[in-house]
């Protein structure tokens, strides 16, 4: 029997409302068998596909063995409609699609004798909170798990908790409590979001500082309800200890705003779909890109379609209090991320627990960054504040270079330097 799926308590709402940036937006890639699966459904003999290749190599000049659903020069996938719905979901049924179409936006983790039912707020849908509560869509995630895991063989079913940092592991059950209790925090309503982000580093900066499994001597490992007892305790900690307002945080240090510009870039760009930014298009463009963004001064490079005229000291015009909407998306946001531990091991290139609450922590100022250049490019602050949700999620656990040795190190040194909290407080004004 298949692991099963568990939805998350979070009040989160997705159904697919047609809106098509999925097949807009992502290249997705095709396995042998679904390849061949698609080509005997007879699309060649359609008029729309007469002199259209179905499928383009994805592997470089390095490797002609990979293939990925092609796109027409609108950006469309070649399978998408005029009625912006799958052709091949339509005459064949969804089951007939690839899985990779299936799946999203769904995120499924195995974690020991379950898998964890996830969002990508990449898609609108789930960035509103459209349709029905994700817990009434397990039966479909339950196939797509059972699919994911006849995929993988055992390493679903064996896959060990990801370490909290180095050597240092808990049990899945112990690591569950830590998620319940960052998760916890997250959903104070009593304080701004910012400042939830805050308490949890602080948080976190206690628990890195701690030996929960004893190292070595089993009798001293903090575990099952002394860890929960302990979790209370730092918690309540993190609370009295920690500024009330952001505006009480000093801002970020000239190292802080430098290691944070170049990450800022990564996760606000787009390289494929209609929304690419005209900053990419080019070698020439990449590097001036990335010189502007090194020298934080002047017009923002359009690393993404939705960045207009903005420049960066548009960045730091504050929003002051948001809105109930805008608050209710972060807060989802960001507690769909941790309890469906999208943050760390395999799914977010092999972090730590630690290591990965920091990456996701970096993701508010990253949105709200954004944010402010999307206001100045012309968007309302609602709906400046849900693109930038968009995009930076689009980035987070899938674009390569956040995973990289120089990222990490950039992360860890924010961290390290207690730069992070600074820029959450900044940019969360």
């Amino acid at each position: 029997m298949p692991l099963p799926v568990r939805s998350l308590p979070v009040l989160q709402n997705w159904d697919c409302q047609g809106c098509s940036a999925c097949c807009r937006h992502y290249h997705v890639s095709v396995s042998t068998e679904e390849r061949k699966l698609i080509e005997s459904q007879g699309w060649e003999k359609e008029p729309e596909f007469q002199g259209v290749p179905m499928f383009v190599s994805s592997g470089g000049w390095l490797s002609k063995s990979s293939y990925r659903l092609n796109h027409r020069p609108d950006g469309a996938c070649v399978f998408l409609g005029p009625d912006n719905r799958c052709r091949i979901h339509n005459k064949f049924g969804s089951a007939a699609k690839p899985l990779a179409c299936r799946v999203y936006p769904y995120s499924l983790v195995p974690v020991g004798d379950h898998w964890r039912l996830g969002l990508r707020f990449s898609c609108p849908s789930a960035a509103d909170s459209l349709g029905r509560p994700l817990s009434e869509h397990l039966k479909d995630a339950n196939e797509f798990a059972a699919l994911l895991e006849a995929e993988w063989g055992s390493a679903a079913v064996t896959r060990l908790p990801p370490e909290l940092q180095g050597s240092q592991t808990v049990t899945w059950s112990d690591l569950f409590r830590i998620v319940t209790a960052i998760s916890k925090v997250l959903a104070d309503e009593e304080d701004d979001i910012e400042r939830r982000w805050r308490r949890v580093l602080f948080l976190l900066t206690l628990l890195r500082k701690s030996r929960l499994d004893g190292k070595g001597e089993p009798e001293k490992a903090v575990t099952g309800g002394r860890l929960s007892e302990l979790l209370h305790i730092l918690a309540s900690a993190a609370d009295d200890e920690i500024p009330q307002e952001a505006d009480e945080v000093p801002p970020p240090g000239w190292v802080g705003r430098m290691v944070f510009r170049p990450m800022v870039a990564l996760y606000a760009r787009k390289d494929t779909g209609p929304d690419k930014g005209s900053a990419q298009a080019s070698m020439t463009g990449r590097l001036f890109s990335a010189i502007q963004f090194s020298r934080g001064k002047g017009t923002i490079p359009r690393v993404h379609g939705a960045i207009k005229s903005a420049t960066f000291a548009d960045t730091n015009k504050p929003f002051g209090k948001l809105s109930d909407k805008s608050s209710s998306l972060l807060t989802r946001w960001a507690r769909v991320k941790v309890e469906s531990l999208q943050f760390c091991g395999p799914i977010n290139f092999g972090l730590g627990v630690w290591d990965g609450l920091e990456s996701l922590a970096a993701t508010f100022p990253a949105a709200m960054w954004l944010a402010r250049v999307l206001v100045a490019s012309g968007h309302s602050v609602d709906d400046a504040i849900t693109l930038g949700v968009r995009v930076v999620d689009d980035n987070f656990g899938f674009n390569k270079l956040l995973g990289s040795v120089r990222q990490r190190f950039a992360l860890r040194l924010l961290a390290a330097r207690g730069e992070l909290p600074k820029l959450i407080a900044w940019y969360g004004r």
